[in-house]
């Protein structure tokens, strides 16, 4: 079982770390003020990722997130975390390079958001960044499996360990990622049989998006979960919501009444005969 947590002390890395084979690890991304308020009594962990290039920024893919877009994320989701542990995707082109360019780009998101950890993609071919990281003291969370920021370089968006090679693919990446010294792993888009296979044979948790029930954790881009997402919604996402409508009806009734002259009404003006001065 997970431990007992105080509301007032913030869940951190080795919180999570400690969750393995526990309680599972409620995950959702968030990348503004305000969603992150509304969604840190509920979850374990806020994950700013570079997703936000396509959920808020309209890009294709992630690929068009910047160091300088996830750490002004970041600063928004901070300000609305009181409780969950907030990891900070690194970008494409920000830790691939070298080590010493990783540090310095984890070094740049935790210094300038405040947040608990960072997240890099990949598995033996990022082990060295994030040993590097790791042994700076900055916590790190894994990620392997479907890797958004290299769907270009897969000829898009594939779901792995569907062959036997992959599969010891994934086997080493994990165990790469683990013993480099990771927090925690996130396996996307993962044949479901792998994946737990996988869950069962690390130490560290793993965290599912498209995986197993049996990760011990799972994540969920928010804008999918609350039906707010206006272009394809991936298969193993669940709709919690359904918020598009909600938005363009809000949308369709406020038109409308401004077209009609019924907003703004009596309760919306200020009358000059009111001692009421704030908006």
């Amino acid at each position: 079982m997970a431990p007992e947590m105080s509301a007032d002390v913030r869940i951190g890395p080795d919180d999570i770390r400690r969750r393995k084979r526990g309680v599972p690890i409620v995950c959702l991304t968030a990348y503004t003020y305000p969603v992150a308020r509304l969604l840190d009594d509920h979850v374990d962990l806020l994950l700013v990722g570079d997703s936000v290039a396509m959920v808020l920024h309209g890009h294709k893919t992630t690929l068009g997130a910047s160091l300088e877009m996830m750490i002004a994320h970041g600063q928004a989701v901070m300000r609305g975390s009181a409780k969950a542990c907030v990891v900070v995707d690194m970008p494409a082109g920000s830790y691939e390079t070298s080590a010493a360019q990783a540090l310095a780009s984890a070094r740049r998101v935790i210094d300038e958001t405040g947040c608990q950890a960072v997240k890099l993609e990949g598995g033996i071919d990022v082990a060295e960044q994030i040993a590097a990281i790791v042994a700076a003291g900055i916590p790190v969370m894994g990620h392997i499996g479907l890797q958004p920021q290299s769907v270009e370089k897969d000829g898009g968006y594939k779901i792995k360990g569907r062959t036997e090679e992959n599969m010891v693919a994934l086997f080493r990446d994990g165990e790469a990622v683990e013993k480099a010294g990771a927090f925690s792993l996130v396996i996307e888009g993962t044949v479901e049989t792998v994946a737990t296979e996988l869950t069962r044979r690390l130490s560290i948790p793993t965290i599912g998006i498209g995986a197993s029930a049996d990760c011990d954790g799972q994540i969920l881009v928010i804008d999918d979960m609350v039906g707010l997402t206006v272009d394809r919604v991936p298969k193993f996402v669940k709709e919690y919501a359904e918020l598009r409508g909600v938005v363009s009806d809000a949308a369709a009734r406020y038109a409308a009444e401004v077209r009609s002259r019924a907003f703004p009404g009596p309760d919306h003006v200020f009358p000059s005969t009111s001692g009421k001065d704030k908006a």
